[in-house]
């Protein structure tokens, strides 16, 4: 026996099975179905510079080099994870010879091309603009957010979305039927158990076939691949959550505007897929309580309290009991009256504080602990409130010197607010009738 010798490497069920053609190519018909953009594009040849935004598994790739075959251009990659700008330059070089002694294009696609920080960013453009290659960038976060200005400018945004049951029926097809696939060994797929593969792909075709290869890998020849099978093999499965990442937020904002929005119901499911894809309860415990300040303010003051109460059961017990108290805080807030008065009044203030500078405190308005500050003026002419009728000093300003009173907080006619909205309309009629005593005196 040569204990040298060694079989090649097979290749992940994943790579055998990445489609050769666009006719082989599954999902995004938004995007390559007859009369699309980018089909259109394809068919006349024009190619341009892109990014492929969307989630992980879902043909980024594939789709490049396929982009790259149609158009008989020659194909460049890079991962921004492991390259750099030396890496862009050789890749560069290799498109100038393609162009110089071929006369083809090139295609130079950049995978996760978010990790590249902007200087690494900005040694693409030259040779984007002026056509030494074809720039095709793959990113799973928000191009918006993550990619500079000048590069976006130069490059068509496509958004490729989670694969359908439909297009990932057609890979499991595929991969059971086709030699290259697993189709010599006869497994048959239950719907059951197809079932339970299409919840834990979760939309990624490459982790659809990861586990498919898996549980092959336990099956016999001709044989069943179970759902009891496949849910050993699977576990505790997560859906896709990636913290930081694009669909970390996205699903805080939903959550968030569910509660806004008074669907306790909507609210209560976005926060069991965050908890559910690992989210930190601490998090949605902290975040719960910017809602009940946010959304619900003095139209039920109770809801900042039974959030801070919440928070702390969730740091005090954990799981399971910390979810449930964070979940109580989350339908109370989409149940309240919602009022954003004091969020829009503090927003306001904070303008106006950094809009006009450091006006100083009127006179009467600061302390006087001391005897000089007595004879400067400090406190002279305050009115003590609870010396007053209504223990409110009708006609007094608090504003600095130099600057109008604004009117920041408007109660909404909601919840106890309806009821601190009657309460300031009666200051402010004391206002007025103290205005006119004067202008009578």
């Amino acid at each position: 026996m040569d204990l040298f010798r060694s079989e090649p490497i097979a290749q992940p069920l994943a790579a055998r099975l990445r489609a050769a053609s666009l006719d082989e190519y599954v999902g995004q018909d938004h995007l390559l179905a007859p009369g699309k953009p980018l089909r259109e594009a394809l068919e006349q040849g024009a190619l341009h510079s892109m990014i492929f935004w969307g989630p992980p598994g879902v043909g980024k790739t594939t789709l490049a080099k396929l982009l790259a075959q149609v158009t008989d251009a020659h194909f460049e990659t890079i991962s921004a994870v492991l390259s750099g700008v030396k890496e862009i330059r050789q890749s560069v070089e290799v498109a100038k010879q393609q162009a110089g002694q071929y006369g083809r294009r090139t295609i130079l696609f950049v995978d996760e091309v978010h990790r590249f920080n902007k200087s690494q960013q900005d040694a693409f453009l030259p040779y984007v603009e002026d056509g030494t290659l074809i720039f095709i960038g793959a990113t799973t976060e928000n191009p918006s957010f993550e990619l500079n200005n000048a590069l976006l400018s130069r490059a068509r945004v496509y958004v490729l979305k989670s694969l359908d049951e439909s297009a990932l029926r057609k890979l499991v097809n595929r991969a059971l039927t086709e030699d290259k696939g697993l189709g010599r060994r006869n497994l048959s797929l239950p719907e059951e158990s197809f079932s339970i593969l299409m919840s834990a792909a979760d939309g990624d075709g490459r982790r659809l076939l990861n586990l498919l290869e898996n549980a092959a890998d336990l099956a016999e020849d001709g044989g069943e691949l179970s759902a009891g099978l496949l849910q050993n093999l699977l576990g505790d499965s997560r859906r896709r959550f990636d913290k930081g990442g694009e669909a970390f937020y996205d699903q805080i904002s939903a959550l968030h505007k569910s509660v806004r929005g008074s669907d306790p119901d909507a609210a209560l499911y976005w926060f069991a897929r965050m908890l559910d894809g690992g989210c930190d309860p601490l998090y949605l415990a902290r975040r719960v309580v910017r809602m009940a300040s946010e959304d619900i303010g003095n139209a039920d003051p109770r809801a900042l309290s039974l959030c801070l109460a919440a928070w702390d059961v969730q740091e005090r017990l954990g799981s399971p009991e910390g979810e449930l108290a964070v979940a109580q805080a989350i339908t109370y807030l989409a149940c309240a009256p919602k009022s954003n008065a004091v969020y829009m009044a503090f927003k306001a203030a904070m303008a106006d504080a950094a809009a006009n500078g450091s006006l100083e405190v009127p006179l009467h308005l600061r302390n006087a602990p001391t005897k000089l500050m007595k004879q400067l003026g400090y406190g002279e002419e305050y009115r003590y409130a609870h010396d007053e009728p209504d223990a409110y000093a009708a006609g007094e300003d608090y504003f600095p010197e130099g600057m109008e009173p604004r009117r920041y907080y408007d109660p909404v006619p909601r919840g106890l607010e309806l009821k601190i909205r009657d309460k300031l309309q009666h200051l402010d009629n004391l206002d007025r009738n103290s205005a006119w005593q004067r202008r009578k005196s």
